[in-house]
């Protein structure tokens, strides 16, 4: 027998208790997902100082012919906008849930982030192919004058880098961490920047510009890379990567009267919001409610998802086998 078990949903409607429908589901506790304002605020002041340093090392590589500078204002463009696009993630992620966006907006998050290291990558490879060319042929650049405007640069990374580690959950929000990486290789951009100076300022060693800009580059990359990939992971409802779906699945089978568990799916909603779903087939003089209540209350604990659906079945209960 199937037995429905909803105490509300995402919005907060009541809903009636159903006999012989398909589904056992725990909407008890919703989507209480929220962004806490110091991600927004973190975020703002990084965009801030980010914003203001790229006009500065925009008209300053201009003024010392240095490509690193040029690449850094570039990449900083790119951080700006990824900062701005990262705090509208966040403002639609707060958006409630409608009937045709029953998940609400949360996913735009994820998509922020995917845009974000497609940007830094497309940038990065520019600024190698720029420097490619800078190899054969490295310009005079005014190396005093570019050292200066590098150290200015790489104060405001730092700062930026400390508000969105004091404000900001950079570690499990995929949005704020590829936002934050954006910063990190801006830090990193300045320090090559400052080495190239130095080189060129002492050594008259050009070539130390090009140079500087692909070692950089390719730290960007490597970043954007796993920005890129952990978003289409997301995107593809892979499984989470802190979730043993295995120990998922004998921690089910481990509740009394529970014979087997299949059809089971685990996938993220946004940063810090996993959801389950599963078919649970059980003896059938147990009682599904008892069965039910231990299943949400054992996920919950262990795997701390907290948006789970369980359907409940008996040995007479045919469906046609999911093809997923």
């Amino acid at each position: 027998m199937y037995n429905h078990s909803h105490s509300h949903d995402e919005q907060g409607h009541n809903h009636p208790d159903h006999e012989h429908s398909h589904h056992d589901h725990n909407h008890g506790h919703g989507f209480g997902h929220s962004h806490a304002p110091n991600n927004k605020k973190g975020l703002a002041i990084a965009l801030i100082l980010t914003s203001g340093i790229m006009f500065v090392e925009f008209f300053g590589g201009l003024l010392t012919n240095s490509l690193a500078l040029l690449s850094d204002s570039g990449h900083m463009l790119s951080d700006a906008v990824s900062l701005a696009l990262s705090l509208v993630a966040m403002w639609f992620a707060n958006r409630p849930a409608s009937p045709r966006k029953s998940f609400g907006y949360y996913r735009f998050e994820i998509l922020a982030a995917l845009f974000n290291g497609l940007a830094l990558f497309i940038i990065a490879v520019f600024i190698i192919k720029e420097a490619i060319a800078r190899f054969f042929d490295p310009p005079t650049v005014s190396s005093g004058s570019m050292i200066l405007i590098a150290l200015v640069g790489l104060l405001a990374n730092l700062l930026s880098v400390w508000a969105l580690m004091r404000q900001s959950d950079v570690k499990d929000n995929i949005n704020v961490r590829s936002a934050y990486l954006h910063v990190i290789g801006d830090a990193l951009g300045s320090v090559g920047a400052i080495l190239a100076g130095l080189l060129m300022l002492f050594f008259d060693w050009y070539i130390a510009d090009p140079f500087i800009s692909v070692i950089v580059s390719i730290l960007i990359l490597k970043s954007a890379w796993g920005v890129i990939r952990t978003a289409i992971h997301i995107l593809m409802e892979g499984t989470p990567v802190t979730i043993d779906t295995d120990l998922v699945k004998k921690t089910l089978e481990s509740i009394d009267g529970v014979i087997n568990v299949h059809d089971m799916h685990v996938w993220t909603i946004t940063s810090g919001l996993d959801s389950l779903s599963c078919h649970i087939l059980i003896v059938d003089s147990k009682d599904s409610q008892i069965i039910l209540q231990s299943a949400i209350h054992e996920i919950e604990k262990k795997f701390k998802i907290q948006h789970t659906t369980f359907q409940i079945e008996t040995a007479n209960i045919q469906h046609a086998e999911c093809k997923i």
